[in-house]
């Protein structure tokens, strides 16, 4: 399951959920923002507070920065 920590206003998120609808690709999203436990999830996960954040629960893969996430779902699942 792939899930994908991000802000809705962000253009690198945006980037990166475009890239995901064109591969047709699940995803739960999951909106951080500032002051919630999601956000608390987030760091403890990652260790940083920036979005885009990948994580790709089935091959154990936690990434961050729009780039290299649109990378890696295209070389896994393009």
């Amino acid at each position: 399951m792939l899930e994908l920590y991000q802000f809705e206003q962000c253009p690198y998120c945006k980037k990166v959920r475009e890239k995901l609808t064109e591969l047709n690709l699940d995803y739960i999203c999951r909106n951080v923002q500032k002051g919630t436990r999601k956000r608390g999830i987030l760091l403890t996960l990652g260790g940083q507070d920036q979005v885009p954040f990948l994580v790709d629960q089935d091959k154990e893969v936690y990434m961050y920065e729009s780039d290299k996430i649109i990378e890696y779902l295209d070389k896994n699942y393009g």
